[in-house]
């Protein structure tokens, strides 16, 4: 026998895009439902949870730089009304970052990155290889040079998860624990989904924050399915003792033989190093070389570090979409609202997405800084107006 459940909102992925969407949904008085069967789970398991807006800059993506600097912005405000609300601690700390060449390559791509953040406006300072490790004396004697960029903060994903699971329950939103296996239209317009167990839940407005899932929700109409993929990323996590401390006093990153790596401390004494980036669809395997990867390149950069304990391996699936950014706000479809396909960005992106997404469900419309990425830009009307 199907159950029927409504509300003005329902939300389909409890992870951290899906939770600050119905949490700031709930603020705004709608009556709000998550589908999920772990709320909290997803990417934000893995991610280190690097808010590195001046650092993660690509050469093409600057119109998805004012969208990260805006939410960067908003992340002092947003990590202590959160902490306010719930009690909990994020880890989220202002502790910067230091870029840093290996090589005289790696120096070269590293000085057209920091004209490339200059030109964009962004407050990076170059440092000799002395400069680096007299600020960070575990570096190699063989770094060449560096960024530092004290604006580029970092928070503990899978607190924040928690801490906006705790949010949502506060706000009176409600948590159905179930795989979404049908999505339902009726009347040309987007009616719900149909739960693993048998319910329909029902809702005015229906958003799809599934991740990197999104683009696989049986009965989705073909023309607004989000074009978003799986890309696989390995994380280890090692625990400083406290012997070693203070081993790392901000995030270090690096492009090793052409790989990236970084370091992220915590706190706590946690060491995040990540993170692979692997087009395999939907494996989430832990390989051996995945893992020695990491620790070679990290091992260059940090020579100390095969000495900290290794206590955690995984392996986790970020959102990609063509243009490697996000996809917010109404679909061709009437009452389907995608939050979806942030990639690399998905900490960082949480509290300006959260506004936007409330925004929308508000007035229909999103605010200015959202508008370059409605999921409309992928509609075929629109490929063929603009074609890549």
């Amino acid at each position: 026998m199907s159950r029927t459940r409504t509300s003005d909102v329902l939300v389909i992925g409890g992870g951290i895009i899906g939770l600050v969407t119905a949490w700031r949904a709930a603020g705004r008085g709608f009556t709000t439902t998550v589908v999920d069967p772990e709320p909290g789970g997803g990417a934000a398991q893995v991610a280190a949870g690097m808010l590195a807006a001046v650092t993660e800059l690509h050469y093409g993506e600057q119109t998805l730089l004012g969208l990260n600097l805006a939410s960067a912005r908003r992340y002092p405000d947003f990590a202590a009304e959160l902490t306010e609300v719930t009690g909990h601690d994020l880890g989220y700390r202002r502790c910067g970052t230091l870029a840093v060449a290996l090589d005289a390559d790696d120096r070269a791509h590293l000085r057209e990155l920091h004209a490339l953040q200059r030109q964009s406006g962004l407050d990076s300072e170059w440092l000799s290889g002395r400069e680096c490790r007299r600020l960070e004396p575990m570096l190699a004697p063989g770094v060449r040079g560096g960024l530092r960029v004290d604006g580029d903060h970092q928070i503990d994903p899978r607190r924040l998860a928690r801490a906006l699971v705790a949010a949502c329950e506060r706000a009176g939103v409600v948590f159905h624990q179930a795989w979404a296996e049908r999505f339902d239209v009726v009347r040309e317009r987007a009616a719900g989904v149909t739960t693993a167990d048998g319910t329909e839940l029902r809702a005015g407005q229906v958003v799809l924050a599934a991740g990197s899932l999104s683009g696989r929700l049986a009965g989705v109409p073909d023309d607004v399915l989000p074009p978003v993929r799986p890309v696989k990323g390995q994380v280890l996590r090692l625990t400083v003792p406290k012997r070693y401390a203070p081993f790392l006093s901000r995030t270090v990153r690096a492009v090793v033989r052409g790989s990236q790596v970084y370091l992220v401390p915590r706190e706590s004494g946690e060491l995040v190093v990540g993170a692979t980036s692997e087009e395999l669809g939907w494996d989430t395997t832990v390989t051996a070389g995945g893992v020695y990867e990491l620790l070679r390149d990290a091992h260059e950069l940090v020579p100390g570090i095969t000495e900290l304990p290794l206590t955690e391996t995984r392996a986790g699936l970020r959102p990609g979409s063509p243009d490697n950014a996000p996809l917010l706000g109404p679909t061709e479809l009437e009452g389907l609202l995608l939050a979806t396909g942030h990639y690399r960005n998905g900490v960082l992106l949480t509290p300006v997405t959260g506004d936007a997404m409330a925004h929308v469900l508000t007035t229909g419309e999103l605010p200015e800084e959202a508008r370059p990425f409605t999921p409309r830009r992928f509609s075929a009307a629109a490929l063929t107006e603009h074609p890549a």
